[in-house]
């Protein structure tokens, strides 16, 4: 029995929160998958009957589920008029598609956790590893889609500029490695931006590395873009004036072995920019809600990624500064420097 019952009531408060947040993540991954709202933000507000004949979904279930919306503030109802309509901060985050703030692709990230559970609690029990490759492929779509806009509003904006001399040789023609590129996201936003320069993306999925060729078509940029399988310790190429890691050094297992080879496929006065999730070096000091989201993923996927591997660092998302700074140096970088940060990101320049 608890005695404290203050507290008892305060945590089961806080219990309700989460509940009701954890269970309306189904409820956005399906309306995300149905574009029901894409159809309140296009076409207004809407009783459950109108918006029934926009989507030809039936209505019963829509009248549970805009409710739910409401309940969760996700959506604004009018009880005046029994319409439901979405604001501007909830259209941009629920139906504004590669703005900043845009929130599905976030949520098919938490759904293949959930699939991906059992797989996890095994290596819970055995110890080894779950590589990327081995998740449910809502991972990697809702990566994209989760991690675009951040760098779309950062990427060209503040980071590069950030980095010592950079912008100056992407404007001229420089070439660029992009490792661990996923679908080519970072690629792509960084080729619109600099015309001049060439772009490789790496990655060792192979599936990813399809998408990001279909993407680059798409865009018109399969010109000045090459993507090739291959691994960060192996990709090829010499004389890079740019290499990057976007989220993604953490998730390595021989992340110094990695640096190594960034090393050595440098120009003499090339660049390292590593952009790794925001973390402080002590624990204590990221038991906050961004640590929170931060560590949870990197239970479910980025150090299970990491252990799947050689040498399996495991160094997990919130390894900090300090922990990324000794592995960039044990690949024979000698400066190193925070260039900027955002409230989810660091930005590392590495220097030979």
């Amino acid at each position: 029995m608890v005695e404290d019952r203050t507290k008892f009531e305060q945590f089961m408060e806080k219990m309700v929160g989460d509940m009701g947040a954890a269970i309306s993540a189904a409820l956005v991954t399906l309306g995300d998958r149905l574009g029901l709202y894409k159809a309140l933000a296009q076409g207004g507000p809407a009783t459950s009957e109108e918006l029934a004949q926009r989507t030809g979904c039936a209505e019963r279930y829509l009248r549970e589920w805009l409710a739910a919306q409401a309940a969760a503030g996700y959506v604004t109802f009018d009880k005046a008029s029994g319409h439901y309509s979405l604001d501007e901060v909830q259209r941009q985050a629920f139906a504004a598609e590669g703005n900043p703030g845009f929130m599905p692709g976030f949520f098919q990230v938490l759904a293949s956790m959930f699939r991906d559970e059992p797989k996890i609690a095994e290596a819970f029990r055995s110890g080894r590893g779950v590589g990327w490759h081995e998740h449910d492929v809502a991972l990697f779509h809702g990566t994209e889609r989760f991690f675009r806009p951040n760098y779309a509003a950062h990427l060209v904006a503040d980071w590069i500029p950030a980095l010592e001399g950079v912008r100056a040789k992407l404007e001229q023609g420089a070439n660029v490695a992009d490792v661990g590129c996923g679908h080519g996201s970072s690629t792509l936003i960084l080729a619109k931006a600099f015309p001049r320069s060439r772009f490789f993306g790496f990655d060792y999925h192979g599936p990813s590395i399809e998408r990001a060729r279909e993407l680059a078509k798409a865009e018109g940029l399969a010109g000045r873009v090459t993507f090739e399988t291959a691994a960060a310790k192996t990709y090829p190429g010499r004389n890079y004036d740019l290499v990057t890691f976007f989220d993604c050094l953490h998730d390595m297992g021989d992340p110094a072995g990695a640096a190594a080879h960034v090393r050595r496929s440098l120009e003499k006065d090339g660049t390292w920019m590593v952009v790794e999730p925001f973390a402080n070096d002590r624990t204590e000091d990221n038991l906050n809600p961004v640590g929170r989201i931060f560590y949870a993923a990197s239970t479910m996927i980025c150090t299970p990624a990491s252990l799947s591997q050689e040498v399996g660092l495991g160094l997990g998302a919130q390894a900090g500064e300090t922990r990324l700074t000794e592995v960039i140096k044990a690949g024979g970088f000698t400066r190193v420097r925070r260039a900027a940060e955002t409230p989810f990101n660091i930005v590392l320049e590495a220097r030979p």
